[in-house]
C-alpha cells in the first residue's frame, strides 16, 4: 500500500475514518462565552471571588478578564448566548 504524502495525508486514511474540525469558529464562540459566563459567576459569589485577583498573571489574569468583560457588559453578553444557544441548537 502507497502511503501518502502532504497536507491531505490526512484526508486519506482510509473508508470510513471521520475528521472532525477541532478549532472551528462557533466552538471557539461557545467556548469564550462559557468561559466569560463562568467567571462573571465565580466573582458574584462572596466565597469564590478572592479567586479573581486583578494582580494575578497568567490563567488567573485572564480569568479576572473575563469576569470584568462578564459584569459590565452583562445584556450583551446574555443576548450573544440565546443567539449562540439558538445557532447551535436549531441552525447547526
Amino acid at each position: 500500500m502507497r502511503r501518502a504524502r502532504g497536507a491531505g495525508a490526512a484526508l486519506r486514511q482510509g473508508p470510513g475514518a471521520a475528521m472532525t474540525n477541532v478549532y472551528s469558529l462557533d466552538g471557539l464562540l461557545v467556548f469564550g462565552l462559557l468561559l466569560v459566563c463562568t467567571c462573571a459567576y465565580l466573582r458574584k459569589v462572596p466565597r469564590l471571588r478572592a479567586w479573581l485577583h486583578g494582580e494575578r498573571r497568567g490563567l488567573g489574569g485572564v480569568c479576572y478578564k473575563a469576569a470584568v468583560i462578564g459584569t459590565r457588559l452583562h445584556a450583551a453578553v446574555s443576548v450573544s448566548c440565546v443567539l449562540m444557544a439558538f445557532y447551535v441548537l436549531a441552525l447547526k
